[in-house]
């Protein structure tokens, strides 16, 4: 795909939602940290029901330090693997309170060295909580990337690699977002919805479908 294409697909996302947001509820980095701890393997509907729950009566490290493995899986139950996110968000918050006085670091060091965080949590945190260029690839990133072929790769690193440096700069604080409501509404894994597709002159996708 050439540049042109590229910028062009970028202006339309922009065009169409020029302040995309993630579609976890949170208010402070904290929040979205551990709801982006709790979503691996879960929907985001489905993190946000528990954490309506968990916030109002524990919404800090220290907080939810208090409630404990068994108090904390009160809470939030009906995630997938809730029993081994409960562990990890306890010694994260354990973590947070000793090492960086219950502050949520603006690091992907600090922040990959807690529990339950991996570099896709992590650029999901310095993207959205503190603003920094990162691209965090998921499976719709991923598969979007590869079927339109604005940055095809083999593995997740890869596109994320190519990403940072195919994305024109002035969209790609907000790309994430914009990639990843595309692959969710629209360019779905099993049948994606071409005919009403913003951007399917553009995408170089071989096999599109007629209907929308």
């Amino acid at each position: 795909m050439n540049a042109e294409k590229r910028r062009e697909i970028f202006r339309r996302f922009h065009e169409d939602n020029p302040e995309p947001k993630t579609e976890l509820a949170y208010s402070t980095p904290f929040e979205l940290l551990i709801a982006v701890i709790l979503s691996a393997q879960a929907t985001d509907v489905g993190v946000n029901k528990a954490t309506a729950r968990l916030y109002p009566v524990a919404n800090t490290p220290q907080a939810i330090l208090a409630l404990g493995v068994d108090g904390l899986e009160q809470y939030i139950k009906t995630i997938g693997l809730y029993r081994s996110k409960a562990k990890n968000v306890i010694e994260t918050c354990r973590i947070l309170v000793e090492r960086h006085g219950g502050q949520v670091p603006d690091n992907r060091e600090a922040l990959e060295a807690l529990p339950g965080v991996g570099r896709k949590t992590a650029n999901v945190v310095l993207n959205t909580a503190f603003r920094q260029l990162t691209m965090a690839v998921d499976t719709h990133i991923f598969r979007v990337a590869n079927r339109t072929n604005i940055a095809p790769g083999k593995n997740v690193l890869e596109v994320e690699r190519r990403l940072l440096r195919l994305v024109p700069r002035e969209y790609l604080l907000d790309a994430h977002h914009w990639l990843i409501l595309h692959g969710r509404y629209v360019c779905k894994a099993r049948k994606p919805q071409c005919g009403s597709c913003r951007i399917e002159d553009l995408c170089e996708y071989k096999h599109k479908t007629s209907d929308d």
